[in-house]
């Protein structure tokens, strides 16, 4: 492989991340690169504040630092990645009182724009979407008990969304023992005009698959597809709903877009 190689892709990343109707946000997000290699991610943290939000902190810092170190689009690395993830929220639970149950989702996805393609892994209901020509192309599968009654028949996805045992999930970092499930994709091509969406379930939850590719389709760019987003959670939100937060990245044609950096505080030096 050629490392001098012009990218085919360029990417404009954008995000939101705010506490909706809650308290303190337990989400966080970040990204890191260096020009060939992205890494992007999403965690939801649960266990009270000073739990959640320093378990989602805790396996965001640690994978997005690991990868830096070594960047690689191989699935193997990214699920030894997110069980080392689980054991450093697991280290931090040691220290007890407020951080003893933390746990978090997570969803991480890797590009490598020499090759044009992109890999993710996930634990728990924390999603990754790839829209190709405004359709959902791939997305990870929750591990939660309403994505188990969804593969055995029993709901549908709609119905999974409005179920009361929703929140219920059977894998999260956190795990003491560290038996987790983790959900790796294959190296998937990116295209021109695709779009990869990383987000908590306070963003699909409330809007839902169908209404997220319909409004990607009329939307001119990552930032104006947030915004509404944004809006349609705030106003059709339940006064208490959830944390919410949505990184997109949008695939451009070599010299048609920028790539657009998050925020110097989320990003991770090598």
């Amino acid at each position: 492989m050629n490392p001098s190689r012009k990218c085919a892709v360029e990417i404009e990343i954008v995000a939101i991340s705010k506490q909706g109707g809650r308290r303190y946000n337990e989400d966080v997000h970040g990204h890191w690169h260096d020009g060939r290699f992205v890494a992007c991610l999403v965690a939801d943290g649960a266990g009270g504040h000073g739990g959640g939000d320093v378990a989602s902190a805790t396996a965001r810092d640690h994978l997005l630092g690991a990868f830096a170190r070594s960047p690689a689009l191989d699935p193997a690395f990214l699920r030894t990645l997110v069980e080392q993830a689980n054991d450093a929220v697991v280290a931090r639970q040691k220290e007890g009182e407020k951080l003893a149950a933390m746990r978090t989702t997570v969803v991480m996805a890797a590009m490598d724009l020499h090759t044009d393609e992109v890999v993710w892994a996930h634990c728990g209901d924390s999603r990754a979407y790839l829209f190709r020509g405004g359709q959902v192309l791939a997305r990870t599968t929750d591990h939660s008990v309403v994505q188990q009654m969804v593969a055995g028949g029993m709901l549908d996805d709609e119905g999974a969304r409005a179920h009361p045992q929703r929140n219920l999930l059977l894998s999260a970092l956190g795990a003491a023992d560290g038996v987790i499930d983790i959900a790796v994709s294959r190296p998937m091509p990116l295209q021109p005009g695709d779009v990869l969406l990383l987000c908590s379930d306070g963003v699909w939850e409330p809007l839902g698959d169908a209404w997220l590719a319909r409004t990607l389709q009329a939307s001119p760019s990552p930032a104006v597809w947030l915004q509404q987003i944004d809006s349609a959670i705030t106003t059709h939100a339940k006064p208490d709903h959830d944390n919410y937060t949505a990184v997109a990245l949008w695939a451009h044609a070599e010299g048609e877009g920028a790539t657009q950096m998050l925020p110097v505080a989320e990003a991770l030096p090598r």
